[in-house]
């Protein structure tokens, strides 16, 4: 079924700014960029997605492997005794967690990283756990050669907080025929992003699938 994901601002990197556009998905596929009055008029059989903000290609996280095997990602029930953040170094070391504990940190930090716009993952898959988690989230595993260094405080769920503009945080620019991995965050355009950060993304899309949203 083609599903078309229409926003104010279409930014593919690459390529102009589409101002009231559109991505149509065909499966796992891009088929289309542009205008959304032009895609819709002609799908008219399509299902229509409509966010606010912007919508980007998938944002690349550099420190996958140090995010989920040097922290861990406190479940929702433990956030009055542990907090909200992850957390490693010394608050790591003073917690006891057995095999399912660090298992269910793997698969929270993975949909953390989703509901920051993450589509592409540079990791090492040599922890069983690891693997295991990451194959299911679907999420593209790349190469961390070029990876920026740590920042003194860690590494952050926020691709942007390495200090990199668009261009340079995303996996790839949005092309038809491409992979339909691409996330919409809640801003007005590419500055107000980079100053807002990726916790405003509203949607994630991995694979043409919706994994993430808030609406």
């Amino acid at each position: 079924m083609l599903t078309i994901h229409a926003t104010p601002l279409v930014l593919p990197v690459g390529a102009a700014p589409v101002p009231d556009g559109a991505v149509v998905v065909d499966g796992n596929r891009i088929a289309a960029i542009g205008p959304y009055e032009e895609l819709a008029a002609d799908r008219p059989q399509a299902r229509v997605r409509r966010w606010p903000g912007v919508l980007t290609p998938g944002l690349r996280q550099w420190h996958g492997t140090w995010l989920l095997k040097r922290c861990y990602h406190p479940d929702p029930r433990e956030a009055g005794q542990l907090g909200e953040l992850p957390l490693s170094g010394a608050d790591l070391e003073a917690l006891e967690l057995d095999g399912a504990r660090w298992a269910g940190s793997v698969r929270r930090g993975l949909q953390r990283m989703l509901r920051h716009g993450t589509t592409a993952l540079a990791v090492t898959l040599n922890d069983p756990v690891v693997r295991t988690a990451v194959v299911r989230s679907g999420l593209t595993v790349v190469s961390a050669v070029g990876a920026p260094g740590i920042l003194a405080e860690g590494p952050d769920l926020d691709p942007f907080v390495a200090g990199y503009d668009l261009a340079g945080s995303v996996h790839a620019p949005l092309a038809v025929g491409a992979r339909a991995d691409f996330a919409v965050f809640d801003v007005a355009d590419e500055a107000a992003l980079q100053a807002t950060g990726a916790g405003s993304c509203v949607a994630t899309v991995l694979g043409g699938r919706l994994v993430h949203r808030t609406r």
